[in-house]
């Protein structure tokens, strides 16, 4: 196959477009901004379910706290029943013994009571005092997040930029190529996954890096300036330069 050699050099800006392109794409994929937002989000999962645990605690004690101090004063209020019959005078003997040992009997119900809604309370002022402290920590991890997001979006949105212009410098370079050297340039690039084309520098082909040596390089040194030659190695046109040491 034959083409212009002012074709063959302008492959070299269509190689180097489609170096850029694959970088960006290799970039996007790598980004290491990716990892801190799932990190940062991961974070916040975690505290965010903490947050979900501590709160609930916090109701339920509070529930039994609230129950307590009912039956406290279910208890407080019977006692007081019984002190004003007994300070009536207007009950039996038998009547005044059996309310006095309800008195006592009701005035250790309430010691007990009182001594396990203490206990609650304590318990309630640990699990508030997580609650805070799970609720600061998420504030902080959704702010996080929030900036690994904002640093993320900025690095995609740079990388959509390039791509951008990369993509209509290589539209515009493309189309000054015959319609059968590019599809040749095409279908290495296919099979290569990188570019359909390489420099040959001081005898080297820069695309698989192999030197030319004996019979491969007599062929290419001695062939037509517009003979579209190819790298035995890697497949890719060959495009010579002043610099290809032939």
């Amino acid at each position: 196959m034959k083409a212009d050699h002012a074709d063959q050099q302008e492959l070299l800006v269509l190689a180097a477009e489609d170096v850029a392109l694959a970088q960006l794409a290799h970039r996007r994929r790598t980004l290491p901004q990716n990892a801190a937002v799932e990190a940062a989000a991961e974070a916040e999962r975690e505290l965010s379910a903490a947050v979900v645990r501590t709160e609930t605690d916090v109701r339920d004690l509070q529930r039994e706290v609230k129950r307590l101090e009912g039956d406290v004063d279910t208890v407080r209020q019977r006692a007081a029943r019984d002190q004003r019959l007994l300070d009536s005078g207007s009950v039996s003997a038998k009547q005044m013994t059996d309310l006095q040992h309800e008195l006592q009997s009701l005035a250790r119900r309430q010691s007990d009571l009182e001594d396990s809604e203490l206990e609650l309370m304590e318990q309630l002022e640990t699990a508030e005092a997580a609650l805070r402290e799970a609720q600061q920590g998420q504030a902080a991890t959704q702010a996080e997040l929030a900036r690994a997001e904002q640093l993320r979006d900025a690095a995609l949105a740079d990388i959509a930029d390039g791509t951008a212009r990369h993509e209509a410098a290589r539209a515009e370079a493309a189309a000054t190529l015959p319609a059968d050297l590019l599809a040749l340039y095409e279908r290495i690039r296919t099979q290569t996954g990188s570019t359909g084309a390489a420099a040959l520098k001081a005898r080297q082909c820069q695309g698989c890096r192999i030197e030319l040596f004996g019979r491969e390089l007599a062929a290419v040194r001695s062939a037509d300036p517009h003979e579209v030659v190819r790298c035995d190695n890697c497949g890719r046109i060959l495009v010579r330069t002043a610099e290809s040491g032939l």
